[in-house]
């Protein structure tokens, strides 16, 4: 009996420490203000946050439980962690000198290439984008860099991945030759190659709909509207979703009409198909900024006056259909298309939203509200609200009022509950 009742007193020890430790890693989180991404802006909040989720979002200093651990960021107005719908994680160069970037991608193995683009990971948390989705890479290196992060093996935003993307065949016969894993020419072409992608645990389809990329500004439709649509039932039937790379109108028209969640860069677009998008609430993409990020890093990329040239007519015409589909009410999303050197530059597309007719709020709401949307994540992603992610970000001014706020002064970043970027070393934890 004295044994029982020993083991008793135990395991109401044990229970009574779990109890206290689990309310000691209760944070509390305080800002001057809060923009929560549902349409409120609250002032002196205090953000309760135990695990990776927030679990209450109040005001006051009495909203703060005894034994909670503080944080005080009462200088700074909170924001949800960002979504970045348009990267390349795994597009990493080292600046060996005499070395190009798109002349060394690839060449130093993906086990390597991984590790070296954590580089990548950590500047994309700084810019205070805490969820990306990467679309393309090979070798399955977005997939092994998804997992290692999920896994807490690497730092980095949480991701989501289209490993190689479904694009036509564009090589001269070879007798032997083995095709690229993302190479697709007709229909049943398409569907297998979307269904291996797939199997091999990507989160997305991906589908280069058009040529375009680098400083090549193309924009010819590659895969006809049969092979789109099969593409998009291939995703839709397996529960996933597909984004269409289209750098001219033709490709664009095509990929809305076959069912893609996402057109990605399109220009020219008609206004009978911006209409369509708006009618269908398919989001835009339209990554701006990746071109004048070219432009600005010509000595990096050793592109010539022709090249800048070409690139500057691209990003005019780029700019030009973002506003109409702005005037439009088409769903945007905000895309950096982050390689190499361009992680940290990452919400800069937030500026061109401004210029283009949105207000502040509404470029913020482009890489949250909008961006939780497009991965099917309204309910824990873009918001700062009880049950979502602990995806936040503190800035320093009022982002509802200046977009650089949110570009240029993101001074503190967590996600999922763990503090990833501290820019401030005034800020007090108790």
């Amino acid at each position: 009996m004295l044994k029982r009742y020993s083991s008793f007193l135990l395991l109401t020890a044990l229970a009574m420490s779990l109890a206290v430790s689990s309310q000691a890693q209760v944070k509390a989180l305080r800002f001057g203000r809060l923009v929560d991404g549902r349409g409120h802006v609250l002032q002196d909040a205090v953000v309760l946050v135990e695990g990776e989720r927030i679990v209450k979002v109040e005001t006051g200093a009495s909203a703060v439980p005894a034994n909670a651990q503080v944080v005080d960021l009462r200088a700074y107005t909170a924001i949800p962690g960002m979504i970045d719908a348009h990267t390349h994680m795994t597009f990493y160069w080292d600046k060996t000198p005499g070395s190009r970037p798109w002349a060394q991608l690839g060449s130093l193995g993906p086990a390597v290439t991984v590790f070296l683009a954590q580089e990548n990971a950590k500047k994309t948390l700084e810019t205070g984008v805490t969820t990306v989705r990467d679309l393309g890479s090979f070798d399955n290196m977005d997939l092994a860099m998804r997992d290692l992060i999920n896994r807490g093996a690497m730092v980095g935003p949480r991701m989501f991945v289209a490993d190689y993307g479904l694009h036509i065949n564009s090589s001269p016969y070879k007798p032997g030759a083995t095709p690229d894993p993302g190479q697709a020419d007709g229909v049943e072409q398409v569907q297998r190659v979307a269904r291996q992608q797939l199997a091999s645990g990507a989160d997305w389809i991906k589908m280069y709909g058009s040529t375009g990329s680098d400083q090549d500004v193309t924009g010819f439709q590659t895969f006809t509207y049969e092979e789109m649509k099969a593409a998009a039932d291939v995703a839709h039937k397996a529960g996933k979703r597909i984004a269409i790379h289209t750098y001219g109108p033709d490709g664009a028209r095509d990929a809305v009409r076959a069912g893609a969640n996402t057109v990605e860069h399109a220009t020219d677009m008609d206004k009978a198909t911006i209409a369509d998008m708006a009618r269908r609430g398919t989001i835009y993409v339209p990554t701006v900024d990746h071109n004048r990020y070219y432009v600005a890093h010509k000595e990096e990329f050793g592109y010539d006056s022709a090249v800048v040239n070409r690139l500057n007519k691209y990003i005019a015409r780029n700019f030009e259909t973002l506003r109409q589909a702005v005037k439009a009410k088409v769903k945007i999303g905000m895309g950096s298309d982050a390689v190499f050197t361009g992680f940290g530059e990452n919400t800069r597309e937030l500026e061109w939203f401004v210029k283009a007719g949105m207000t502040p709020a509404q470029a913020l709401a482009t890489a949250t509200t909008t961006g939780a949307e497009m991965l099917g994540l309204e309910k824990s992603l873009g918001a700062i609200a009880p049950g979502y992610y602990a995806d936040i970000v503190a800035v320093a001014g009022d982002p509802l009022t200046d977009i650089n706020v949110v570009i240029n002064g993101v001074k503190w970043v967590m996600k999922g509950g763990q503090v990833v970027v501290d820019k401030n070393s005034g800020v007090s934890t108790k």
